[in-house]
């Protein structure tokens, strides 16, 4: 049998950290005098509580011990799950129902930004600051699975971006230290230098704290119902595009630029795809809504551009009700949900290197058709793709599209129309945020889903941030055994 100790010990200390966290919004709450502070303060105790008990009934005698493939999928899987819990306890002390609770939660670690919360303005600051912060939390820990863990255990091709490190245990502890708080560092940064901007534009304090926090995790949470729209200020929006593409962009060569190589950000293939994707669909998109509208082309780009990259890089704000531009608009925007961002980035979905090579795979295939005997090696970023990348991101695509066709046809099942149905389980795994049509669109909102089919949701939520198969794996009975 699977050795499960030491996947709970982690998870103890999971749960501590996240007790740490929960002592920031209590503050915040009792600094402004809210008596929802309490929610907060019964969490964190409890939040320790069971991270002590976890930690201490699973400690080794022996010390560190190495962990194997297995424990590592199992780790991956359980720690979001265990966050979501526990972190979810402030919204079920301060109201919200037990579904819509978890709900709130996995949509902010995740990063997806789907709610079920109305009359944003009414609630306590500590609530608002909590969703933000989940959200800035789960990117940050969405990095650090996208950089360590996911190449390793080769999930969708992502074993294409495998950090070299030396043979030694030590040494490889060591270098996926320094990774991580060196991806920590630059990401405060990050969202510091977005509050600022914010600030300087017209936001309070708060909102801009909060919604640079939502922008840089690519999440899309906003302190107000009308979310971006709020603002109504064309700066605001170019600000939030840059700081989405720059959540979106891989936070290795972040790194690599900081230590002298700022190449990388120009010459990496999948920023290049990246950014003129988003620049060529900007550019369209705004010459439809021209002959949409009656407005200038500035203001259409910056409508655009900014719902574009939104949609592209999953964080899922709106500044304006996308399907209300024509039918054309509508169908852009469903496939827009599929693209995504880069690897080793917050955002999720398909993201740009699995679709470049998904080209390639196709391409060579063509050639194949009419000169069989032809020699052709796959590539990217100028290198020889290795053998078993190909198959795992055609793998990861065809496993990603079955689970959208079977989220479809359970919520479906559960009553709800097709357009909903789809667009809701589209939005979910590729961890967008709003749909498509009044119900879960841009103008909607998840609440008046029933809570089947927000159980539903919340599991395609966590599928697709662990990338579909990291979670089937755990699913598979073989996994448990020797």
């Amino acid at each position: 049998m699977l050795e499960i100790r030491p996947v709970v010990h982690i998870l103890g200390w999971i749960a501590c950290a996240t007790a740490g966290v929960l002592c920031l919004p209590a503050v915040a709450d009792l600094a402004a005098g809210n008596p929802e502070w309490h929610a907060f303060f019964t969490t964190t105790i409890a939040a320790a509580c069971v991270g002590a008990t976890l930690v201490l009934a699973t400690q080794s005698e022996r010390g560190h011990e190495k962990f194997n493939v297995r424990q590592a999928f199992l780790v991956t899987t359980l720690g979001w799950v265990t966050v979501c819990l526990l972190a979810s306890l402030p919204f079920l002390f301060t109201g919200s129902s037990f579904t819509d609770s978890v709900f709130e939660t996995m949509s902010a670690i995740t990063t997806t930004g789907s709610t079920v919360l109305t009359n944003l303005e009414t609630l306590p600051p500590g609530i608002l600051l909590w969703r933000a912060m989940l959200q800035w939390v789960g990117g940050v820990g969405i990095i650090a699975i996208a950089i360590l863990i996911l190449p390793l255990l080769r999930v969708g091709g992502m074993q294409l971006f495998k950090i070299e490190s030396s043979d030694t245990s030590e040494e490889k502890l060591y270098t996926a230290a320094l990774t991580i708080g060196n991806v920590f560092v630059i990401y405060s940064l990050l969202t510091l230098a977005c509050a600022a901007l914010y600030f300087v534009c017209g936001m309070n304090e708060f909102d801009a704290l909060t919604h640079a926090m939502t922008t840089i995790s690519t999440g899309g949470y906003s302190t107000h119902d009308a979310s971006f729209a709020y603002f109504d200020s064309q700066s605001l929006q170019w600000v939030a595009t840059v700081f989405m593409i720059s959540g979106a962009v891989p936070f290795m060569l972040y790194i690599k630029a900081v230590r002298g190589n700022f190449d990388a950000l120009v010459t990496d293939q999948q920023v290049r795809g990246f950014i003129i994707f988003l620049a060529t669909s900007s550019v369209l998109m705004a010459i439809w809504l021209i002959n949409q509208r009656d407005i200038s082309f500035f203001e259409a780009l910056t409508l655009t551009s900014f719902n574009i990259t939104s949609i592209v890089t999953t964080t899922g704000f709106a500044s304006d009700d996308y399907t209300a531009w024509g039918p054309g608009a509508v169908g852009v925007f469903l496939v827009l949900m599929f693209v995504g961002g880069c690897s080793g980035s917050t955002a999720g979905a398909i993201k740009i290197y699995r679709l470049q090579i998904v080209i390639e795979i196709v391409r060579a295939h063509i050639k194949r058709l009419f000169s069989p005997n032809r020699i052709l090696t796959l590539r990217h970023n100028g290198r020889p793709l290795p053998k078993d990348v190909p198959f795992s991101v055609l793998a990861f695509l065809t496993v990603f599209i079955a689970t959208i066709a079977a989220f479809t046809v359970l919520l479906s099942l559960m009553g709800l129309d097709i357009v909903t149905a789809y667009s809701a389980s589209v939005t979910a795994i590729t961890n967008v945020g709003p749909g498509i049509g009044s119900v879960v669109g841009p103008s909607g909102n998840f609440a008046t889903l029933p809570d089947g089919a927000k159980w539903v949701l919340t599991l395609a939520m966590l599928a697709g941030r662990l990338e579909v198969l990291a979670l089937l794996v755990t699913l598979d009975p073989d996994f448990w055994r020797d």
